[in-house]
């Protein structure tokens, strides 16, 4: 440990005995309410000027939210004070993008030592890699005692990930494919896996492959990881262009990428299936929503969203409330809340008295019109609450998803989240739309990279880091129709393609 954390650790003491002492929560003004059927919640900021919170835990000794934020510093809020401290800061973390600290889980037994688990990203040369660490955690907040339990290649995306204790003290680590296309399906890499470890690191000797740490595999970049009560295991996920998704996850399942994307729907993905067993995914969405975080919400206090599901979405910018079965099998049901409102939304996670608390992460990588706002990265918080303060707001269902029409629509849909409204793309990241001549040029070539996408990630002699997926699973008449709009709009003023030009690239 570093000197300055003694110290650290010593005011974490002072400042959590005069919060007890004074013996109510201070009270933060409501930003507005939401009306459910029978329940009012009200939500407040708890945490401001954040450097994008990338995981929350609660430290039930302390009262208080732990998060770690993506450059490699560890906080804890105060629920009561509201006081945000610094507990220590990981040296060799690798930030960059989508890299940096990412997953937590902290681990407090009765009378036990506690243990805090980080997944995050680091590099030696030019290699990335994806490391498992577990530290002792002790009451005051102090880390110590560093434990390197696992460590797989990483690359500039596609890294996972996040952490979950099970019931039976076992170590859930969700692992990004490190966008190589062959890890998931192999069964002797740790990408692309579920992997179960004991508290120790060792294999368990209940794995369902003897001698490995694989569960379950065929991921492509999970981003949320969470245990219901009935101890049922959820995951979300990135699809590629297609097909973000939720699973229920079992052992020994595979589940599918890269040969299956989402649902078993195309003719392709159904002969494939003829001879290997793939397990579905319990929801998926395209458009893509980018889903993040996922908590499970099994409390009576909101009567109305228990035994649910709660995802933060990166895309559309929501808090989404996905209603289970009975069982847990299905998703039967999907309410959106301040969808483009409070920006990029990054974790979630629920209290035992109720509350949810979850983050934005609007200081990231890839930040959406509007945002960062001045007070931005934010910790919010939803609690019940006997009365209203306006706005109010109602979530929204979701029974199917609108189909895109129109060129406007479609871009929205399909390519806002890379290029931008404005089709000014991200510096060095997405090559921009605006006045390209990749756009105004050859029509075919511009045909051929919207069906099958970019790998090279060099455009006009500039290296882009973010390849492109290919839209081919779109119709021609919608192809055409997102061409043709960004021929003619951010300054573009091409001529018009027609249909017949994308019959022979098919």
């Amino acid at each position: 440990m570093k000197p300055q954390n003694i110290y650290i650790g010593f005011t974490t003491i002072i400042l959590f005995l005069f919060s007890c002492r004074q013996g109510s929560e201070k009270e933060l003004p409501v930003m507005n309410s939401i009306q459910l059927e029978n329940s009012i919640l009200s939500l407040t900021k708890e945490a401001t000027n954040l450097n994008v919170p990338w995981d929350l835990q609660y430290d039930r000794i302390n009262d208080a939210i732990l998060f770690s934020e993506i450059g490699g510093a560890i906080r804890r809020l105060d629920i009561k004070s509201k006081q945000v401290l610094l507990i220590d800061s990981i040296p060799d973390v690798y930030q960059q993008r989508t890299l940096g600290l990412l997953g937590m889980a902290l681990y407090q037994p009765e009378n036990e030592q506690a243990y805090l688990y980080l997944s995050y990203t680091s590099k030696k040369d030019s290699s990335i890699f994806s490391n498992l660490y577990r530290y002792n955690y002790n009451p005051t907040g102090r880390l110590s005692n560093p434990v390197q339990l696992l460590q797989i290649p990483g690359n500039t995306g596609h890294n996972g990930s996040r952490i979950v204790i099970s019931p039976d003290k076992k170590v859930y680590w969700a692992t990004g494919d490190a966008a190589t296309d062959t890890y998931a399906q192999d069964s002797t890499s740790l990408n692309g896996k579920i992997l179960r470890l004991n508290l120790d690191g060792s294999i368990p000797k209940d794995n369902p492959i003897a001698n490995s740490y694989v569960y379950a595999w065929g991921f492509r970049n999970m981003q949320g990881l969470t245990y219901s009560t009935e101890g049922i295991l959820y995951t979300s996920e990135h699809g590629d262009a297609i097909e973000d998704e939720i699973n229920l996850i079992l052992p020994l399942k595979n589940y599918g990428w890269p040969l299956i994307e989402g649902m078993i729907d195309t003719e392709k993905e159904k002969a494939k299936v003829k001879t290997l067993a793939i397990e579905e995914p319990i929801k998926s969405w395209t458009p893509v929503v980018a889903p993040a975080g996922l908590a499970y919400y099994g409390s009576d206090v909101i009567p109305e969203w228990k035994k649910s599901l709660l995802l933060t979405t990166l895309k559309n910018q929501s808090l989404r409330i996905l209603s289970l079965s009975d069982d847990g099998h299905r998703i039967i049901d999907e309410q959106v809340l301040f969808q483009d409102q409070l920006g990029r939304l990054r974790s979630v996670i629920t209290l035992p008295n109720g509350d949810i608390y979850f983050c934005s992460s609007n200081r990231d990588w890839n930040p959406q019109k509007g945002f960062p706002k001045q007070e931005d990265d934010v910790i919010y918080r939803l609690r019940v609450s006997e009365k209203t303060h306006a706005p109010i707001l109602h979530p929204q269902s979701v029974d199917t998803q609108p189909a895109a029409k129109d060129g406007h629509a479609l871009y929205e849909a399909y390519c806002t989240s890379c290029h931008k409204s404005d089709g000014e793309g991200l510096t060095n990241t997405f090559p921009p739309l605006a006045k390209s001549n990749t756009v105004n040029g050859d029509e075919k070539a511009l045909l051929q990279i919207i069906l099958h996408g970019v790998q090279e990630k060099n455009m006009e002699s500039i290296k882009y880091e973010g390849a492109m997926p290919g839209f081919s699973f779109l119709t021609d008449a919608e192809i055409i129709t997102i061409a043709n709009y960004i021929r003619t709009n951010f300054g573009n003023n091409a001529g018009k393609i027609e249909s017949s030009s994308l019959t022979s690239l098919r």
